[in-house]
């Protein structure tokens, strides 16, 4: 297990046809040898586990990597701290976390949008 800083960029979809590297997130996870987030060492790390949302020119959000109810991964926000903005990664604990790969979150609205694995850094411990 190491502590990664993964960037994910918007895949294209009706909105952005092009997709945007000017929407995304970087969020750090612990990742096993497979490139998935390996829950028994978030759970000993996790303030480490941060999130950075950026959009277009829009205010960034912070927060964390949290693990919800019944296993599924999320974006919290340490803004108004309401579960209700939290955004759901898709299947996230199945992903493998490699550049060139595709992930989906459920996003504030209620949006599911695509992104690609951009960059996965290793952090030093």
């Amino acid at each position: 297990m190491s502590m990664k800083a993964i960037r994910l960029e918007l895949a294209r979809d009706h909105d952005f046809p092009n997709g945007s590297r000017e929407c995304g997130y970087v969020f750090v996870a612990p990742l096993d040898d497979n490139g998935r987030i390996d829950a028994t060492a978030w759970k000993s790390n996790r303030e480490r586990c941060r999130v950075r949302r950026f959009w277009n020119n829009q205010p960034e959000e912070v927060g964390h990597l949290v693990r919800k109810p019944g296993g599924s991964w999320a974006f919290h926000y340490d803004i108004d701290g309401d579960e209700d903005d939290d955004e759901t990664g898709y299947r996230f604990g199945a992903h493998a976390f490699r550049p060139g790969e595709y992930v989906s979150i459920k996003e504030h609205d209620d949006t599911l949008r695509t992104f690609r694995v951009v960059t996965v850094d290793a952090l030093p411990d």
